[in-house]
């Protein structure tokens, strides 16, 4: 077997040629979620919980009205505790509740984060997160970018080593992780404080050809 560059493996025994191509797109993101939440501490354990899940009802409801569907309201906290002034001494009582927001129109998402905010001391506002609804056609183009890459390789490496370059032999895609951040966009800051920014889009794929006769 010839030596290559990784990614590339020439194997003149087999008459076969194995090439990694790779294909990355950008896109912006179209979805937002906001992780918020109730905070409350009091002396005994029963007024705290009962604090911070009043508070809750108040926050769901005010993101119910802001035009947040029920199916992208979800209960993601749900705590009770002690808080120690001098183990084992209890000096409060601390309960939370979170709840996780899908914000599917991004020009809402200053306004729903004030909404939250204005809810009372209670409040809490713990992140937020971006993502692609539908990643389908970056993720087609990105395969397309990745299979021009690979048979660039190919028949760069059928040339120099004085070969033609034969069929399609198998085709194996190989995982690149979900959708990573970039940069964020400025003009998009330039309207709002929340921007999503762009994540790229990766594909990986492994191609066999075969030498041509």
């Amino acid at each position: 077997m010839d030596s290559a560059p990784e990614g590339v493996d020439v194997d003149t025994a087999s008459q076969q040629i194995t090439v990694v191509g790779q294909g990355v797109v950008s896109a912006v993101p179209d979805v937002m979620r906001l992780n918020a939440g109730v905070e409350v501490r009091k002396a005994g354990a029963g007024e705290a919980f009962a604090g911070a899940r009043a508070a809750a009802v108040r926050l769901t409801r005010t993101l119910a009205e802001a035009g947040i569907a029920a199916k992208d309201l979800r209960t993601s906290e749900l705590s009770l505790g002690p808080e120690y002034e001098n183990y084992p001494k209890v000096s409060a009582y601390r309960a939370a509740q979170g709840v996780e927001a899908v914000i599917r129109d991004l020009s809402q998402a200053d306004r729903i984060i004030d909404l939250v905010a204005s809810i009372g001391e209670e409040a809490r506002l713990n992140g937020v997160s971006f993502e692609i609804s539908d990643p389908v056609k970056a993720l087609r183009d990105a395969r397309d970018r990745a299979f021009h890459d690979a048979r660039g390789k190919a028949e760069q490496y059928a040339r120099l080593s004085g070969r033609p370059l034969g069929q399609v032999v198998a085709i194996t895609e190989e995982v690149e992780g979900p959708p990573r951040p970039m940069m964020m966009a400025a003009a998009a800051a330039e309207q709002s404080s929340i921007s999503p920014g762009e994540q790229s889009v990766s594909v990986a794929v492994r191609v066999v050809y075969s030498f041509g006769a």
